[in-house]
């Protein structure tokens, strides 16, 4: 399966007017978005021989979860570390007024659906980007003789020396075809990799991969076959009555959660919420209730302009409290939160006590 290229093209330079703006607001933001993008990056080390679970700008994850940080993965691209809670509040506001530039293409001060489509696709982009660094990265690990191709044992070798077995000792197995020893939890994981670099394989299946074979392995988003593959396992894992399509009460029912306290059912009715307007506004393309693969693949592709659309039109519906379908520079900073993960209501205030 052919590699996807993603969209290239730079902004040209825009007016930074914004830079200087003071609003200052008294309404509350939208409930945090909780974001887990830390603890991604703290197990990211101990997992690197793995695919990773997480897809920044795609929007489930592997386990068939919504990717809760995608909102700001696609507007805040490689400046989402400037959000941090331990970032200093000026700096913070200014910078989120500074992007809002660059999404604003014509400079009116505020940005519509189509500006905000071509900046999701430009952030994707980026993304892409960074995957492909990351693997080559990678490939370059478990293509220890140099040859431009992995097979399936040299990277096993790999994946488990990173589990804490001895590399030499593991080669020496494979090459006689002895018994690994590894424990069941293990064996399952390697049996489910393998079924993924048979998906990677392109044909004919030789079990060797390539340097962008290698690339759809360990990231699905950039291949058509294994971008297929990931909706397909998605499906199966939700899928209740085995028609391999979606209905809404199968799509919203993934985790079984036992709520025993108020706490628990305020997180168990988010998830509902959540799910169901996901599968209704933007995954069920049709309107008819079901979700087959086909629409649950348009909605996963992170270069499906018609899904950069969509999520451009209701990330400005969030925030468009005017009801004109554009945002507006206030209407941004009021809900930084959705934005960037976090508040800077109060460092509009502070700016304006300065000014």
């Amino acid at each position: 399966m052919a590699s996807r290229q993603a969209p290239l093209g730079g902004l040209a330079p825009r007016c930074l007017w914004l830079l200087g703006a003071v609003l200052v607001m008294d309404a509350s933001a939208r409930p945090a978005n909780h974001s887990s993008a830390r603890e991604r990056a703290a197990n990211r080390e101990e997992n690197e021989m793995l695919p990773p679970d997480h897809l920044n700008g795609v929007k489930l994850e592997m386990d068939g979860h919504l990717n809760r940080d995608f909102h700001q993965e696609v507007f805040l691209g490689k400046d989402a570390g400037g959000f941090e809670e331990d970032a200093g509040p000026r700096r913070s506001r200014r910078k989120l007024m500074l992007i809002f530039s660059k999404v604003d293409l014509n400079t009116d001060r505020r940005i519509s659906a189509k500006e905000m489509q071509h900046w999701i696709m430009e952030k994707t982009a980026e993304h892409f980007q960074e995957a492909v660094a990351e693997s080559r990265a990678h490939f370059r690990a478990v293509d220890p003789d140099g040859d431009g191709r992995v097979s399936w044992d040299e990277y096993k070798v790999k994946f488990l020396a990173s589990k804490g077995h001895d590399e030499r000792e593991v080669a020496d197995k494979i090459k006689n075809k002895w018994d690994l020893n590894v424990d069941e939890e293990t064996q399952e994981v390697l049996e489910n990799l393998k079924d993924r670099w048979y998906q990677a394989d392109n044909p004919p299946p030789d079990l060797l991969l390539t340097e962008s074979e290698f690339l759809s392995f360990l990231h699905p988003e950039h291949s058509r076959g294994m971008l297929q593959f990931m909706v397909k396992e998605i499906i199966r894992d939700l899928d209740q009555d085995g028609d391999k399509k979606l209905s809404l009460s199968e799509f919203i029912s993934l985790p079984v959660g036992t709520v025993e306290n108020q706490q628990g059912q305020d997180v168990d009715d988010g998830w509902v919420r959540d799910r169901k307007r996901e599968f209704e506004e933007l995954i069920d393309a049709n309107h008819d209730g079901i979700v087959t693969m086909a629409e649950l693949e348009d909605y996963m592709d992170p270069m499906n302009e018609f899904s950069a659309l969509n999520e451009a039109k209701q990330m400005i519906a969030i925030a468009d409290e005017n009801q004109n379908h554009f945002l507006e520079p206030e209407e941004v900073l009021k809900y930084s939160e959705f934005f960037t993960g976090s508040k800077l209501v109060d460092y509009a205030r502070s700016v304006h006590e300065e000014f």
